[in-house]
């Protein structure tokens, strides 16, 4: 993928800072925008940039150049502010919008207004959508950031089982950023360099699509 490809986060809950914190790591320009003060401040060291104001401010949007930004990922939670920003992004042209549904109904209203993906977070435990990346049994499902850069759920191939994240050296190694853990238990959202890894693991990714396929060999 590009590296000049330039990504905008709007609302940075746990899922919004993950996409951008991830991102900013595999080296590409990270826009971040809340309303919230404290979370531009705790986010700003992690990203490319980091805006506080009204994120359905249009003016403030176009000020900012959003038109500019090839992909904008929208995580705010709240529904109605969700909507018009969604909106808001789609009529200031920005190439891709993905959008964070709250449930169903939420998500068919972003595809009535063209939102070109939506994904729910939350409702599958952190990172699930609708399509297959592969017919291997290998991936499960994923978000389509671009056309060779992917957010993807895997099962924990054996070479990591049992190893920490730091030690697997899946970002050192393989380029790919580990952005959830999901276990038959619970999630791990924006798990640490001393996270375990254990048998019947999934691994939430993102990276290049071959980046993430060589996982696998």
């Amino acid at each position: 993928m590009n590296k000049d490809m330039r990504f905008v986060v709007i609302g940075i809950g746990r899922f919004g800072r993950s996409i951008a914190t991830s991102l900013y790591k595999l080296g590409y320009e990270v826009l971040v925008i809340d309303n919230s003060e404290k979370e531009i401040q705790a986010i700003a060291n992690q990203v490319t940039h980091a805006v506080q104001f009204e994120t359905i401010d249009e003016g403030a949007l176009k000020r900012l150049g959003i038109h500019n930004y090839d992909i904008a990922i929208v995580a705010i939670s709240d529904i109605q502010s969700n909507i018009l920003v969604s909106v808001l992004l789609k009529e200031l042209e920005v190439q891709r919008v993905i959008s964070k549904a709250i449930d169903a109904p939420h998500g068919k209203v972003l595809e009535k207004i063209g939102v070109d993906q939506v994904v729910y977070p939350e409702r599958d435990m952190g990172i699930h959508v609708a399509h297959k990346l592969t017919t291997t049994n290998d991936f499960l499902d994923y978000i389509k950031l671009s056309p060779d850069y992917s957010i993807v759920e895997i099962l924990a191939p054996p070479k990591f089982i049992d190893k920490t994240l730091e030690k697997s050296n899946l970002q050192a190694k393989y380029r790919v950023n580990v952005i959830a853990i999901k276990s038959a238990e619970n999630i791990n959202i924006a798990p640490g360099a001393d996270a375990f890894i254990k048998q019947g693991d999934t691994l939430v990714v993102i990276g290049s699509n071959q980046a993430i396929s060589n996982i696998l060999k």
